[in-house]
């Protein structure tokens, strides 16, 4: 589990077909440690396998599940991403309790400097996504922990404040910038319990 606190800004070395799947090679520092091959690390918040380590860089397997809910296929050599190592247990949670699996993708619609802050606004074209937002309510764009400021139909607002644009890549999110979402875990959980509750209606889990 993560907790959407990113740790550092990584650097893509290479994106490249491999036996089978895509390898994703990042530059990294401070995250190095303690990823050694077989360790989770999240990569603009999609939960990764660490399968080669050296030169200061880490290398991922991509899937085809990951490249289809996940914006990971669309990075270039140079492109910055957001690095967090896996919550160790007793360690403070910052931001909100997250998996790792993308829900799927975003698009930013809107990003207004309000003094130091920018408010963003995200559409979200799937409304199976948007059903688990609900204002002050957490989600994570590329993997970093925001409250939700507002919802609207098909989108949702946040403010995001000067040390979150300075270290993270959501500084340099402009209108029409991809970018991947998972939703709150316990609002899905709730809601896929309202679904499949023998003791409700459907129409009551709307």
């Amino acid at each position: 589990m993560f907790t959407g606190i990113v740790e550092e800004l990584g650097e893509v070395v290479e994106l490249a077909r491999g036996a089978g799947a895509w390898r994703l090679t990042v530059k990294a520092g401070r995250v190095l440690e303690a990823s050694e091959p077989g360790a989770s690390l999240a990569v603009n918040g999609v939960c990764l396998t660490v399968v080669e380590r050296g030169g200061g860089s880490l290398a991922f397997d991509l899937g085809p599940e990951t490249l289809r809910v996940s914006t990971l296929g669309e990075l270039v050599a140079g492109d910055q991403v957001n690095l967090e190592r896996p919550l160790r247990l007793g360690a403070p949670v910052g931001g909100h309790l997250l998996l790792g699996h993308a829900d799927g993708v975003g698009t930013v619609a809107a990003a207004v400097r309000e003094g130091d802050t920018v408010r963003m606004r995200i559409a979200v074209p799937d409304p199976c996504l948007e059903r688990h937002l609900i204002p002050r309510g957490s989600v994570a764009v590329d993997g970093v922990s925001l409250t939700v400021a507002e919802v609207t139909r098909g989108s949702f607002e946040v403010m995001v404040i000067p040390h979150t644009l300075a270290v993270t890549t959501l500084g340099a999110r402009g209108v029409g910038a991809r970018v991947n979402l998972e939703m709150d875990v316990i609002g899905k959980y709730l809601f896929r319990f309202l679904e499949t509750s023998p003791y409700l209606k459907p129409e009551d889990a709307r």
